[in-house]
């Protein structure tokens, strides 16, 4: 290629291109597959070279894929297990007991691994935000049942270390599905 510069000498120098996604960025990668120009931002590195996203087929991993039906079995799951697990939480620590220590954050504990874990389970160990609001969902479904089985409110508002209790199991059922 050929450039004249602005004093009118002519010079040779090495062609650059575009990027074919990114026109304001120059370039001189190309996709090793379809030769399309492609600039570092677009670049996915595979084994057999630099590719385009197109040729790379850059996928979401299969754990992380969530059709409809499964979202459908973990929030089934959820509520199942929140139902059950509330009815255990009236049972083990009761509403006039309050925080009652060590043994409400082992039941906040176990109320959010077991929620997690039934999502888990139902959903064949498919993970992500989808079903992390929904178990966070069967985790407040347990507290509910536990103050409707008590006969206060579902959401009463003194209930501080329920809330306490209840952010806990959330964390804990989150994380089991990250």
């Amino acid at each position: 290629m050929v450039l004249i510069s602005s004093d009118g000498q002519s010079g040779l120098t090495e062609a650059t291109t575009r990027c074919a996604t990114h026109p304001k960025v120059e370039t001189e990668l190309a996709c090793s597959r379809c030769g399309k120009p492609i600039c570092p931002r677009c670049l996915v590195q595979t084994p057999v070279g630099a590719r385009c996203r197109e040729c790379a087929r850059v996928g979401r991993l299969p754990t992380y894929e969530l059709p409809p039906l499964y979202l459908l079995r973990g929030a089934a799951a959820a509520l199942a297990a929140g139902g059950a697990l509330g009815v255990a939480w009236f049972l083990l620590l009761p509403y006039g007991l309050g925080f009652f220590g060590l043994v409400g954050l082992l039941v906040a504990f176990v109320i959010g691994y077991c929620v997690g874990e039934a999502v888990s389970w139902a959903t064949n160990r498919k993970r992500g935000p989808a079903l992390q609001v929904t178990a966070a969902g069967g985790v407040i479904t347990s507290y509910i049942v536990r103050n409707v089985l008590e006969g206060v409110a579902a959401v009463p508002t003194n209930d501080f270390w329920g809330y306490v209790l209840v952010a806990v199991g959330v964390i804990v059922a989150v994380q089991r599905l990250r």
